[in-house]
Parts: structure tokens; C-alpha cells; sequence
């Protein structure tokens, strides 16, 4: 078993609880927070997941103050400091760095097409400037970019830059970011593909980043020790059981549809409420509701979602 990286595991985009009247809701994140590191997880708040294109600066702040509060040390907060400005991204990295988060994460602005040059100088920039440890995020899905591994490799020599979490699918660029730093002590590779968890692990990835670990945090996590400890039959059963939740509002939906389903199976559990912020709306209140319906008949109480 190779030894643990400090940024490894199951590292969980946690899902923003907000109110009717389009707050952080503070009581439903201390009670998501809870959850997550129950399951063994770390929360990394305003990522895609948690609707952080969405959410005003002011309530951003309250929402770092609150996940902080409520991890109380217990685990590593990885905050989100994705946009489309430099000076933004430093200065709300410096002032979540300073509530409390451990670790910041940036994808690469996304507006304009860039080349991979560009890429250098826009993420060494920013590592520069924060006064904490940074992880890069590649997600084309939403940003319309693929950040190359090379450029990646070349990052990683940045004394502050010391993770990079890939939402990009493709099983031979798994292969290859996992030969390029599994062996590296100082720099980790997180995989955000849900689906392919446990063979990224198999190969030396460092840690995951699922979004259905909102709902089966001890599930992912299981998959994480069951590979580390050579488990596989363990690893196996959970990373079916994850896909089985992952395929339940995923599928035949957008990523905006998909989070949108997703909360109201959240809200299932009372883990927080269904709303989300706009351009997301809630999903059709039938659909919804027979959504909610079918989450318990299939996998029962939240204890039993979380039993492999």
C-alpha cells in the first residue's frame, strides 16, 4: 500500500443547501458537512456541484463561514475560486484562505478560448498571489476547455500548486495522469469521473471527487479503501452501487437538470431542501416528486444508501 498524500481520499463537491428565498441555508450545510465527514469525506464547497457560477460574492463568504464552522477542523475544506477574473479569483481566495478554508481550487476562465501558453501564465498568476495551496480543475463540460496533461506537468513544479482534480473523460488520459504523478509525494491526482472511481484508484490515483458522495459519501469511501487495502470484491460492490445512484438523476438529464434532480433526492433525506438557484430551476413538482418516491423504494433509509 503506498502512503497516503495529504490531498487524497474522497474529496466530495458538495451541493450548496439554499432557502426558498434563494439564501445559504447555514442549519442544512452544518447538517451536509456533518454527513460527509461521517462517510469519511472532505467537502469542497463552490465547485461545480454546489452551483458556484450562481451564487453572489456576499453569499459565497457565508457559505465558506458556515462549511468552516461546521467541519470544525475535522477534515481539509477545499474552496472553489473559479471565474472569469484574475483579481476576483486572488482576492476571494485570500479571504476564504483566511475563514478557514485549507486548500482552493480554480478551474480556468472560461470565456475566452485560450491557448495552452496562456494556461501557464493565467494559472502560475494565480499560485503566485494565494497565500495557500491551490488545485487545478479541468472540467470542459462547463469551462469549454481541456487543460493538456503537459501543461498540467509543468504546473506541477509550482511550489503552491499542489493537486489537479480532471473532470475530463477518457480512459487513456486516466492512464496517463496517473503514470505521470503517482509517484509523486508532492503533487496529487483526483479524478472527478465518478464512474470510473475504482479503476482510477487501481491505477494510482490519489483520491476522487464524486458528486453523488453528497447522498453516499461512505459509499465512494469504500471504494477508496477496498482499492488501498486490495479489496477489490469491497471496491467492486460499491462502485456498482454508486453508479446505480449516480444513473438515478443523471440519466436522460443535463448537468442543469442533473442537480437539479439530484437535490430533490437530497432533500429525500432532509440533508438540505430542494432549491436551487437560477439558470436552474427545480425540477416539474410531479417529477419531483415521484423522483423522491423512487430513491426510497429503491435504496431504502439513508443508513442503508451508505451500507455496502
Amino acid at each position: 500500500m503506498k502512503s497516503e498524500k495529504r490531498y487524497s481520499g474522497v474529496v466530495v463537491p458538495m451541493m450548496t443547501p439554499f432557502t426558498p428565498q434563494h439564501t445559504i441555508d447555514e442549519a442544512a450545510v452544518q447538517k451536509l458537512v456533518n454527513h460527509l465527514i461521517s462517510g469519511k469525506a472532505h467537502p469542497f464547497i463552490l465547485g461545480t456541484t454546489g452551483e458556484a457560477a450562481s451564487i453572489s460574492r456576499h453569499q459565497r463568504t457565508t457559505l465558506v463561514t458556515a462549511a468552516v464552522k461546521a467541519n470544525s477542523g475535522r477534515a481539509l475544506v477545499y474552496a472553489g475560486v473559479s471565474g472569469n477574473s484574475l483579481q476576483d479569483a486572488v482576492e476571494e481566495g485570500k479571504t476564504y484562505h483566511g475563514l478557514g478554508a485549507d486548500v482552493l481550487v480554480s478551474t480556468m476562465p472560461g470565456y475566452y478560448p485560450v491557448v495552452p501558453k496562456q494556461m501557464l501564465r493565467y494559472f502560475t498568476a494565480l499560485a503566485d498571489a494565494l497565500p495557500c495551496p491551490l488545485v487545478l480543475y479541468n472540467i470542459p463540460a462547463t469551462t469549454h476547455l481541456s487543460i493538456p496533461l503537459d501543461v498540467v506537468e509543468q504546473l506541477s513544479a509550482h511550489h503552491n500548486i499542489v493537486g489537479f482534480k480532471d473532470s475530463e473523460k477518457g480512459v487513456e488520459r486516466i492512464s496517463t495522469a496517473t503514470a505521470l504523478w503517482k509517484h509523486r509525494e508532492d503533487f496529487s491526482y483526483l479524478l472527478g469521473w465518478a464512474l470510473q472511481s475504482r479503476s482510477a484508484l487501481e491505477q494510482g490515483a490519489d483520491g476522487i471527487v464524486p458528486s453523488s458522495g453528497n447522498l453516499a459519501p461512505a459509499v465512494y469511501r469504500k471504494i477508496y479503501d477496498g482499492v488501498r487495502t486490495g479489496d477489490t470484491v469491497a471496491a467492486a460492490q460499491a462502485q456498482q452501487k454508486a453508479d446505480q445512484i449516480s444513473e438515478m438523476y443523471q440519466k436522460d438529464r443535463i448537468l442543469s437538470q442533473s442537480l437539479a434532480a439530484f437535490k430533490a433526492m437530497l432533500a429525500t433525506y432532509e440533508l438540505c431542501g430542494p432549491d436551487v438557484l437560477p439558470p436552474l430551476y427545480r425540477l416539474p413538482a410531479a417529477e419531483e416528486q415521484k423522483l423522491m418516491q423512487e430513491v426510497r423504494a429503491v435504496f431504502g433509509d439513508l443508513n442503508n444508501i451508505n451500507r455496502i
